[in-house]
């Protein structure tokens, strides 16, 4: 039974349509589908550029002609979902499709930046996509809503030795080599943004400054920011915007004073709490709970699962 099933395999004469089952991809069937109609256009576009750059001109044969694809655009996108949510590698993917290993990383490498590039869904706008934090700022501010704001860490390997700039990937919170997302969601913990990811080492507000969150506090003055204690340095330069907890009392102070400060801290940590669900949503997937591949891939995939969490949330 085990090598026949290991022929059926090798054939490519597996049932494909189980792979896409939401167990594999970790999206619905319905936003699969939705998924692939929003990607084909741009895959094509992409696929055809590179043939005409390859051709140095115009194609002689009619669209159509020629060899067919052996792994469909359908196909590329569910073996790229399996591959974030469950971290198979390419060949184990290949071996199930029926296809060489490189035919699966390409595919992956392709449809992986599709998605990080298509920005992050919008609640209650279908096809409106926040691309940069200006747009997040600007969508609050019309919006009336209120931003949180909070930074994640993912554990990468140890750069080799010898390589420069080994320091900058240990956390000095995690005590790990890691890299750093800062993430902003709404209060229903939907995400709406994150950046491209730092190095471990640096501090979450410098993340954060390092993104353009200070020109982005002075060109919308009336989006309000949640934010915990790591960015007090934020909260003092962009006071009434940027809020952080309030500070504990020093000993000594009144019993009334006490209890009202810890109500007040206590509200505010209820009210950001939605941001580490968000957080919580991203590390659902497999990739992003311990990264062991190249980590200037890292980025992309942050981004390509972030994007699908919030289409996610966005219609929840």
């Amino acid at each position: 039974m085990i090598a026949g099933g290991h022929a059926l395999l090798v054939k490519g004469t597996v049932d494909r349509s189980v792979l896409a089952h939401p167990l594999f991809t970790g999206i619905s069937w319905a936003h699969l589908s939705s998924l692939t109609v929003e990607l084909a256009g741009s895959w094509v576009a992409e696929v055809e550029g590179r043939r005409h750059q390859t051709r140095g001109g115009a194609r002689k044969r009619a669209p159509g002609a020629g060899a067919r694809h052996r792994l469909v655009f359908v196909d590329r996108v569910v073996a790229t979902l399996i591959h974030l949510r469950h971290d198979l590698p390419h060949a184990v993917l290949a071996l199930m499709y029926g296809v060489d290993r490189s035919t699966v990383t390409r595919a992956v490498g392709e449809v992986r930046g599709l998605l990080a590039g298509r920005g992050f869904a919008v609640p209650d706008r279908p096809g409106v996509r926040l691309r940069t934090l200006e747009d997040v700022f600007a969508y609050a501010q019309a919006e009336g809503v209120e931003l949180l704001l909070d930074a994640t860490e993912v554990q990468v390997r140890r750069p080799a030795a010898g390589r420069g700039g080994r320091r900058a990937f240990v956390s000095g919170k995690k005590k790990q080599n890691t890299m750093k997302a800062t993430v902003i969601a709404d209060d229903q913990g939907r995400t709406l943004w994150t950046d491209a990811l730092r190095p471990g080492r640096m501090h979450d507000a410098t993340a954060a400054r390092t993104a353009g969150i200070g020109r982005c506090f002075d060109h919308f003055d009336q989006v309000r920011v949640l934010l915990d204690d790591g960015y007090l340095g934020l909260s003092k330069d962009h006071r009434g915007q940027a809020l952080t907890q309030p500070r504990k009392l020093r000993p000594g102070a009144t019993l009334p004073f006490l209890e009202h400060n810890e109500r007040r801290r206590h509200e505010h940590s209820s009210q950001r709490i939605t941001v580490e669900h968000a957080l919580a949503d991203h590390k659902r997937w497999k990739q992003l709970q311990r990264w062991t591949h190249r980590r200037d891939r890292l980025p992309d995939t942050y981004q390509a699962i972030a994007t699908l969490v919030s289409d996610r949330t966005a219609t929840a």
